[in-house]
């Protein structure tokens, strides 16, 4: 599980099927400073994320499969959650 930020979407015209009619984002993973680490993934939305929101991910395959209610299913991120605020600890 990560947080980060939805750089934009991804169009596909063939889609598998238990993925047709999802949407798919684009996501910079962020580290723990808030800046993009270069490192991104794919992710199914299921939070009605948009570009530029800060965003939860999980990006466990078996976890993902089980928010999307899929057995078997080729998925492994899933956007579960817009971020409004993030505090560290000190």
């Amino acid at each position: 599980m990560y947080i980060g930020r939805v750089a934009g979407s991804v169009v596909s015209t063939i889609k598998i099927s238990h993925l047709q009619s999802r949407r798919l984002l684009l996501v910079d993973q962020l580290d723990l400073d808030g800046r993009e680490s270069g490192d991104y993934d794919i992710a199914v939305d299921v939070a009605q994320a948009g570009p530029g929101d800060t965003v939860l991910v999980i990006d466990e395959g078996n976890g993902a499969r089980q928010i999307l209610d899929l057995d078997p299913g080729a998925v492994r991120a899933v956007i579960v959650g817009v971020v409004d605020e993030v505090t560290l600890a000190e």
